[in-house]
């Protein structure tokens, strides 16, 4: 079993006979250190680096003592998670540099190469390869990131795993009406359109998922409220794609009114 680290949600640390969670951790600080040396594992990371994630604002006038205090704590953390203490964190030249195995598992990288996996197989039209990698994705995005705590770095990860989180909820959306559940197209592309009101992608493929349910009526209200929106906030008509989505709803409803 490999080493298995989750930042999200509840931080753990899963190790072969272990399971250290969030409780483990020194505190809010070691919480944020620990994920900035597990995200940034490949280059080394300078002392004010890391000092500016856990003091966001104001350093506190002893902050060097505090951060090898915290340090030398998340030492001792991963030593009880089978690591080597003398290697596992590794101080030199002003720099800290985690040094895990090479084939830990990290649930936020999880989580981008879930999505990159997906929109590829959803590029080249794969659509039985889309569920898995987009659920992966969307399982680890959806949770908080270090909850609790604010700060431009913490700010941008959550930016990320948001971002993620919508292009899982397209992918799913798009994957389902592809086969056939309609239902459930429907809840994630409104998931798209509750987090990202003017993202054109998650109306298209709402209109979609309406006209797939045979909601035809839903799908042209969700046009509407699309136009609406973005001719009132951004004085603009919606992009060729999302016309070209309604065209196609008009379409099958007149087909299907001249057959009845």
């Amino acid at each position: 079993m490999t080493l298995r680290i989750y930042l999200t949600g509840r931080m753990t640390i899963e190790a072969p006979g272990k399971l250290l969670d969030q409780d483990a951790f020194p505190a809010a600080q070691g919480l944020l250190a620990f994920a900035r040396l597990v995200l940034d594992r490949h280059r080394a990371v300078s002392r004010d680096d890391l000092a500016s994630v856990l003091w966001a604002e104001t350093l506190p006038r002893a902050w060097e003592t505090s951060l090898s205090a915290i340090v030398s704590k998340l030492r001792t953390l991963l030593g009880k998670a089978g690591q080597k203490k003398s290697e596992v964190l590794s101080n030199a030249l002003g720099c800290y540099q985690l040094n895990l195995p090479s084939d830990a598992w990290v649930d936020v990288e999880a989580a981008a190469d879930g999505i990159h996996a997906a929109e590829g197989a959803r590029k080249a039209r794969h659509h039985a390869k889309v569920f898995g990698p987009a659920h992966v994705a969307y399982q680890i995005a959806r949770r908080p990131f270090i909850a609790g705590e604010d700060g431009p770095w913490v700010d941008g990860q959550r930016e990320k795993l948001g971002t993620i989180f919508v292009r899982s909820c397209e992918c799913l959306a798009d994957f389902y009406i592809w086969n056939g559940e309609p239902s459930l197209a429907v809840d994630s592309a409104m998931q798209v359109v509750a987090r990202e009101p003017f993202r054109e992608t998650g109306y298209q493929l709402l209109m979609r998922a309406h006209a797939a349910a045979g909601n035809r009526a839903e799908a042209l209200w969700v046009y509407e409220r699309c136009r609406k929106l973005i001719a009132e906030e951004l004085g603009a008509d919606p992009s060729p794609q999302t016309k070209a989505v309604h065209l196609a709803v008009l379409k099958t409803s007149r087909i299907k009114g001249k057959k009845s």
